[in-house]
């Protein structure tokens, strides 16, 4: 790898598209906006003016339509890569995701290859409301064939990104809004992240804490602050919750014996639920205090910028658990 940079998520994931449309002309961008606009949020900015609008199309406001077309190029032999400008709107086509693009691949005995990334973004906590904020991870957890990606940094961002693209099976390629323009190192050179690899983003004795895409920058700050008052705290982040690293967490459990897990979506049936199953079935023996979960409340994502950061957990948030794990407070 080459020498790094600081680049912003939004800038890392541009970045991947960019590298991957030059080395390999069946990578083809579909979206709303993706085009002359480059993207509502700037991230497919200068690709059509580089690309052409051949291989950057701007779609119809359709995602059913596009999501199925894009499902056929990618069976053709194309690299498909849609957008879908809000994650709530994978909604408006999850009988093309559920029943065609998951399933293809399966049914047609590996005939058939679906190698199909769509791209979304999760803007919870920007005050755009109930049907413009939700975190939907958890809805395609219970849908054999897919992967899910979810980055919390810009260099997981592009490393993922560009695996996800090579990958031959589809993917939901998750973006926290909350991240866009954070900005962290990402070497110039050619460089992907396997899909399955978890990563520890800090190492600690006392605690273990698993955090999901945008609670990860939360959780090493809270864990940065616990060790000023003598409580390491160990960060474990997925990068994809399906693959999931199952092992490392495990391995992290093993170590520290508490678990608290921190999450960006709903809490009921949420990706936290299912990480605290695995734990009781395969590490339960070593487990020194019960698990404990942090996600948004179950209740639809106010408008109101300030109810909505009640939404959200924080950091003081993560702080408090830990301290009750850790200190026997449960």
């Amino acid at each position: 790898m080459g020498s790094e940079r600081m680049l912003s998520m939004a800038e890392a994931i541009n970045e991947a598209l960019r590298e991957e449309m030059h080395r390999d002309e069946r990578v083809i961008l579909l979206g709303e906006d993706i085009g002359v606009l480059g993207g509502i949020y700037r991230v497919t900015k200068g690709l059509l003016e580089e690309f052409g609008p051949e291989r950057v199309i701007d779609t119809p406001i359709s995602e059913e339509g596009f999501v199925g077309a894009a499902i056929g190029l990618a069976v053709m032999g194309f690299r498909p890569v849609v957008e879908i400008m809000y994650a709530d709107f994978l909604a408006n086509c999850m009988n093309q995701i559920v029943n065609f693009a998951a399933k293809m691949r399966y049914m047609s005995g590996g005939q058939l290859k679906v190698p199909l990334v769509i791209r979304t973004m999760m803007a919870h906590g920007r005050g755009h409301g109930g049907d413009h904020s939700q975190v939907p991870i958890p809805w395609f957890l219970n849908v054999p064939g897919l992967k899910l990606v979810a980055p919390s940094t810009p260099y997981d961002a592009k490393g993922l990104l560009k695996s996800a693209i090579r990958d031959d099976s589809p993917v939901i390629y998750f973006e926290p809004y909350i991240l866009y323009r954070t900005r962290g190192p990402v070497p110039e050179g050619e460089y992907t992240i396997p899909l399955g690899k978890a990563d520890v983003k800090r190492e600690g004795n006392d605690l273990t804490v698993v955090a999901i895409s945008a609670m990860v920058p939360r959780a090493l700050e809270a864990a940065e602050k616990l060790a000023e008052e003598g409580i390491s705290v160990e960060v474990i982040d997925p990068r994809t919750i399906v693959p999931l690293d199952e092992e490392a967490i495990l391995r992290a459990v093993m170590k520290t014996n508490r678990l608290l897990i921190v999450e960006y979506s709903h809490k009921r049936g949420g990706v936290g639920a299912e990480i605290a199953a695995l734990v009781v079935e395969k590490a339960f023996d070593y487990l020194d205090a019960p698990i404990m979960r942090l996600a948004s409340p179950d209740v639809p994502i106010p408008v109101s910028p300030e109810l909505g950061k009640l939404t959200i957990p924080t950091a003081e948030d993560i702080m408090a658990a830990a301290k009750k794990l850790v200190l026997g407070e449960v």
